[in-house]
This record gives C-alpha cells, sequence and structure tokens, in this order.
C-alpha cells in the first residue's frame, strides 16, 4: 500500500532548522507547534495515509502542550509503531523538500541516518531530493519551506 504526505511551515526567526531530524544551519527556522520539521511531517502523513490512518494532526494535536516543541523524529516512530499495531511493516520512503535556501542536500546523508532510524529502516531505502520552486510563490519568495513524500508499507 502507498500513502502520500504534503506538508508546509513558513519562516521564522529564533528557532533554529530542523530537517529529517537534523539542525540545517540558516538564518531562519521553521514556525510551528513542533520543531516544525516539514519533512518529518510529509513523510510521517505518507506512512499514516499508506495505513489509512487519518493524519499526524490525529495523534498529535496542534493545540496540546504535551506536543509543544516536539522532536518530530518522534512523531515518526508513532507513525512506525501505529504500522506494527495494524500489522505492517515500512518498505521505503521517497521524499523531496522544496525550498529555495537553504542547501539542504550537504546534510542528506544524516538525514537519512536520522530518519531510517526512526522509522526501522536502513537509509538506503529513504530517499530525499531537494528542488526549488524557481522563485515562484511563497517558497520562491523564500517565506517557507515546503515537502512531499510518499510511503509503502506491507502487511506483514
Amino acid at each position: 500500500m502507498i500513502g502520500i504526505g504534503y506538508d508546509v511551515h513558513r519562516f521564522a526567526e529564533g528557532r533554529p532548522l530542523i530537517l529529517g531530524g537534523v539542525e540545517i544551519p540558516h538564518t531562519h527556522g521553521l514556525e510551528g507547534h513542533s520543531d516544525a520539521d516539514v519533512l518529518s511531517h510529509a513523510i510521517a502523513d505518507a506512512v499514516l495515509g499508506a495505513l489509512g490512518e487519518p493524519d499526524i494532526g490525529h495523534f498529535f494535536p496542534p493545540g496540546d502542550p504535551a506536543c509543544k516543541d516536539i522532536c518530530s523524529l518522534r512523531i515518526l516512530e508513532k507513525a512506525r509503531d501505529r504500522a506494527k499495531e495494524l500489522g505492517f511493516a515500512l518498505v521505503n520512503i521517497d521524499a523531496t523538500i522544496i525550498a529555495e535556501a537553504p542547501k539542504v542536500l550537504p546534510h542528506r546523508d544524516a538525514m537519512r541516518a536520522a530518519i531510517g532510524a526512526a522509522l526501522g529502516l536502513p537509509p538506503a531505502r529513504v530517499g530525499i531530493k531537494a528542488t526549488t520552486n524557481e522563485t515562484m510563490g511563497f517558497v520562491g519568495r523564500r517565506e517557507g519551506i515546503a515537502a512531499m513524500a510518499v510511503a509503502m508499507v506491507r502487511a506483514l
């Protein structure tokens, strides 16, 4: 079974930029109730979608004080655990980060390792790509970052 995930967060001053569980040097972080890891959120929604489950907001409500500043790798762990509870195993992830800046591919291997560890996948089964929006739209104006992901799960 396959699921699709998408997430977007606007830039915010005074926060670290976390993508795929890795802190990326940049002038701004992303705004959000959690650590605002747009990549991990898109992946979690893809996994949950493949399982026919609600999105991450169902499991981690944005207004819940217990979710304030939560590391999004914990969200991925919850998605992994939910798959096991339902009798499924993750097969692979393919994700794309859409941002004008910063350059994220130098951090790709660290992101693959962090995401893989959280999901119980070898890094080789975690695909991460990056692209720009060719200066169009909110991403092109450098107002935020978007991410898309696809996840495949199989019955145990």
